[in-house]
């Protein structure tokens, strides 16, 4: 029964996190309208919103996505070529347990690791 799952993630300012995911990770705003202090995004089949939060100290701050992908070798090329940064400890690689995975953050520092079945 169970469809999608859209995480809420928390941002200190809208349009620096639109910014992020628009013009680094190529995500669209989803949605016609414009809440105040409330964002959702999307990339192919994948939406995250994000919450306000003003006083997000961001080294406190946990947040993650996993997010799976079909091509994460493009999408790992992809955003080096956009100049995105990826996490010190989050190159691509394949993990222990079969996953090729890689790592970034965003401006709050949410973490967020796309990951890919390794054969």
């Amino acid at each position: 029964m169970l469809t999608h799952i859209n995480p809420k993630l928390p941002m200190r300012n809208k349009k620096t996190t639109r910014d992020f995911y628009c013009n680094q990770l190529g995500f669209n705003i989803f949605g016609n309208a414009d809440y105040d202090g409330y964002l959702m995004l999307e990339k192919d089949q994948v939406q995250i919103h994000f919450f306000e939060f003003r006083n997000l100290d961001p080294k406190e701050n946990y947040g993650q996505v996993y997010i799976r992908t079909n091509n994460i070798d493009e999408l790992y090329q992809s955003l080096l070529a956009n100049n995105t940064k990826i996490h010190p400890n989050g190159k691509l690689e394949v993990k222990p347990w079969g996953q090729k995975e890689f790592s970034l953050s965003d401006p709050d520092n949410n973490l967020l690791t796309f990951g890919q079945h390794h054969q």
